[in-house]
């Protein structure tokens, strides 16, 4: 099986996630003090912790860069290029519905992706009833919770029409809403992994707004309003250091885009996905594969295209989440 990206990239990979885990126990922790053993894992969010099994092969595609058998074998193997759920479930043996493919699946995952494209904070309460109406969590669940970027560019779509202090606002109560949810799910006895959303600000698809727009730096507003949300999600959690593990991927996606050439991203400008290649409608990294990258794309780009992460950047998050699973005092 051929992995998608150049072999050059595999040094990135491993330092990428090196420098995750230092990032992640510098949140808390730093040495392993739990032995909680998930027997499920339920993902709560936006399509960064999506699987879509588009052919009903349990060999779905997701939002980034996929892996394929070979250069000239286009057929997904989903279980390369983990998203960051899938980094987390590894570690406790589970697999995923969508990803679970011949010849060897896993009889029957209890495992769950409540994910969808496009969700927004105000999504979460009924992806959470939807979970609960079929199987009700519990202690010995491990959720995973990403939300946030969608609200943030769904906002600043309405500038200038809408101020910036009325935007801010309104991100600030997403945020709020999510930290409330996140609370419930604590509250169930579930133990929560909630990442905190993205700096919109240093995505590909801010640097276009701010050439784009003369009236302000566009790429600073939707910082600022990434920030917004962070910080109100985070002054709403009931964090006691015990039920929820808090992974700082701004700070990561931040420090990459501040630093070009940090843990082998040498670029954090550009999309790696071509797609004016994609058969999707509308056009989607969803099919991105090594067969529809730009030329030279590799490993050492962030982004997929111009607001999701890219495998590699997947693969340093799920590090993240990695160190904060196994070293938050569960």
């Amino acid at each position: 099986m051929t992995v998608k990206w150049s072999d050059a990239g595999r040094g990135a990979l491993a330092a990428a996630a090196l420098a995750a885990a230092a990032l992640a126990a510098s949140c808390g922790g730093g040495s392993t003090v739990s032995s909680f053993k998930a027997s499920r894992l339920v993902a709560f969010g936006d399509e960064a912790s999506l699987i879509v099994d588009l052919n009903g092969d349990s060999n779905g595609a997701k939002y980034a860069v996929n892996a394929t058998q070979s250069s000239t074998d286009p057929t997904l193997a989903c279980g390369v290029n983990p998203l960051w759920i899938q980094s987390v479930a590894t570690i406790y043996g589970l697999v995923f519905p969508q990803c679970n493919p011949q010849p060897t699946p896993v009889a029957s995952p209890t495992s769950r992706i409540r994910a969808a494209f496009g969700a927004r904070a105000a999504d979460l309460a009924a992806q959470i009833d939807a979970q609960q109406s079929e199987g009700a969590l519990g202690a010995g669940d491990m959720v995973t919770v990403l939300v946030g970027e969608n609200d943030v560019i769904a906002l600043y779509a309405q500038y200038p029409s809408v101020s910036e202090p009325d935007l801010t606002a309104q991100v600030e109560a997403a945020g709020a809403e999510t930290g409330r949810q996140v609370n419930r799910i604590a509250d169930t006895g579930a133990k929560v992994l909630l990442a905190t959303t993205i700096d919109v600000g240093v995505t590909p698809f801010a640097i276009a707004e701010r050439t784009a727009h003369a009236d302000t730096d566009r790429a600073a507003l939707l910082t600022r309003l990434s920030a917004r949300f962070n910080a109100s999600l985070r002054s709403t959690i009931t964090n006691d250091g015990r039920r929820i593990g808090l992974i700082l991927l701004d700070e990561l996606v931040s420090a990459v885009a501040k630093f070009p050439g940090l843990d082998g991203f040498t670029n954090v400008t550009d999309a790696v996905c071509d797609l004016s290649r994609s058969t999707q409608t509308p056009p989607s990294i969803l099919d991105c594969t090594a067969q529809t990258l730009v030329t030279d794309g590799s490993a050492a780009y962030f982004w997929a295209d111009d607001r999701h992460l890219s495998a590699s950047a997947q693969n340093a998050f799920g590090a993240l989440a990695i160190s904060r699973a196994q070293n938050n005092p569960f």
